[in-house]
């Protein structure tokens, strides 16, 4: 038995996110246009590639101002 096991209970987080599902019904199919959106994107590999390659190697201590 698990001493921390509260099966009745909800925060007030959850109980606000299931009421606003209950009067929303049409909030996740918007969640999911919206992460369509902003997130499932094609990737350009080739265009990918090139900015890997033209990026500038970092020093190994960035903030060193004396030089050899």
């Amino acid at each position: 038995m698990n001493i921390f096991h509260r099966p009745y209970y909800q925060s007030e987080a959850t109980q606000f996110i299931d009421q606003l599902k209950a009067k929303n019904p049409e909030l996740a199919v918007k969640q999911r246009q919206g992460l369509k959106l902003l997130w499932d994107k094609a990737v350009d590999w080739s265009a990918w590639r090139e900015y890997r390659a033209a990026q500038v190697k970092q020093k190994p201590y960035v903030y060193q101002t004396l030089t050899d």
